[in-house]
């Protein structure tokens, strides 16, 4: 599946960024998936909801993939 352009102002946390993408719906959910290791920031496991991501980074749950890219927040 090819990956999802997501605009973004700046870094951001990754928790914060599941949520503008609509992988999640709160902050909680995001944390239960971020620390089940079922989140990859270019292509590594990240268990950190704080991981800063911006654009350049891609991230990937389950089949959905995401390219962060520069630009206003959408």
């Amino acid at each position: 599946m090819p990956a999802e352009d997501v605009a973004v102002s700046g870094p951001l946390p990754l928790g914060a960024f599941l949520k503008l993408c609509g992988v999640v719906g709160t902050g909680g959910e995001a944390k239960v998936l971020v620390q089940s290791g079922l989140v990859r920031v270019n292509t590594v496991v990240e268990t950190r909801r704080g991981h800063a991501v911006g654009p350049g980074d891609e991230v990937a749950v389950d089949d959905r993939h995401f390219r962060i890219v520069a630009g206003a927040c959408t």
